[in-house]
C-alpha cells in the first residue's frame, strides 16, 4: 500500500517512514504544505499522513482541499495540539483519524492498519454513494430514490454527488462554487441556491424525509434525517 506522508519535521519524517517501510508500506514524503497538497491531488494513495502546522498550506486546508476534490483516502491527522477542539476541527474538515505527539509507534500502525481496512471496505462497494435511501450509482450516472429513478441534468447530478460526497459536512457556496461550477461561476449570482431548490424538488419532493438542509449563513448539509 502507498502512503503520501506530509511531515515537515526531518526527525519525525525519517522516524516514521522508516517505521512503514519495515511494515510494508511504500512511503511518498513532502515536507511542506504545498508540495504535499500537489502531490495529494495528483498522485494515487491508499493513506494519507497529514501534519497539521505546516509550512505554506496547513494539514487543515490541504485535507479540506482533498475533500473538495472528492478524494476519498483515508487521512490520518499528526499533531502537538491535542485539545478536543483541535480534533474536532480535523475531523470536520474530513480527517479520518487523529493522532497527537509524541506517540508510540505500535498506536500509530494498529491506526494505519485500521485505516487500511476500511479503505478496502470501501473499495469492495465500488462507485455507490448512499445518504439514507438515496442512492447515487458514480459508474451508471444513475440517481435513485425507494427505487424511483431520479432524473437529473448534468449539473444537478454534479451538485448532488459533491453534496453526497461530503455527507454530514457543511459545504460553502464558494466550496461548492469550485468544484460544480469552477470559473465559470459569477460570485454576484444565486445559481447554487437556484440549483439547490431544483435538486431539492427532484430527491425531495413526494419522499418522506428532507436530506439537503440550509446553515443559515454558512451553506449546506447532506444528511440523514
Amino acid at each position: 500500500m502507498r502512503i503520501l506522508l506530509i511531515e515537515d519535521e526531518p526527525k519525525i519524517a525519517a522516524f516514521i517512514q522508516k517505521g512503514l517501510s519495515e511494515n510494508g508500506y511504500e512511503v511518498i514524503s513532502a515536507y511542506d504544505g504545498q508540495l504535499g497538497l500537489n502531490m495529494a491531488l495528483q498522485g494515487d494513495y491508499d493513506i494519507m499522513v497529514l501534519d497539521i502546522m505546516l509550512p505554506a498550506i496547513s494539514g487543515l486546508e490541504i485535507c479540506r482541499q482533498i475533500r473538495l476534490a472528492g478524494i476519498n483516502t483515508p487521512v490520518l491527522m499528526l499533531t502537538a495540539l491535542g485539545t478536543l477542539d483541535d480534533k474536532v476541527t480535523g475531523l470536520h474538515q474530513g480527517a479520518d483519524d487523529y493522532l497527537v505527539k509524541p506517540f508510540h509507534f505500535k498506536e500509530f500502525i494498529a491506526r494505519i492498519e485500521a485505516l487500511a481496512r476500511r479503505q478496502r471496505q470501501q473499495q469492495a462497494t465500488g462507485n455507490i454513494l448512499q445518504v439514507a435511501d438515496l442512492i447515487l450509482d458514480r459508474n451508471r450516472k444513475h440517481a435513485e430514490r425507494e427505487n424511483k429513478e431520479i432524473i437529473l441534468t448534468a449539473r444537478e447530478y454534479a451538485l448532488l454527488e459533491i453534496l453526497m460526497k461530503n455527507e454530514n459536512r457543511v459545504l460553502s457556496r464558494t466550496d461548492i462554487a469550485e468544484q460544480v461550477w469552477g470559473y465559470e461561476f459569477d460570485a454576484g449570482s444565486n445559481v447554487i441556491d437556484v440549483y439547490i431548490n431544483y435538486l431539492r424538488n427532484k430527491i425531495e419532493k413526494g419522499f418522506s424525509s428532507k436530506l439537503i438542509h440550509t446553515i443559515v449563513g454558512m451553506g449546506y448539509i447532506m444528511k440523514e434525517p
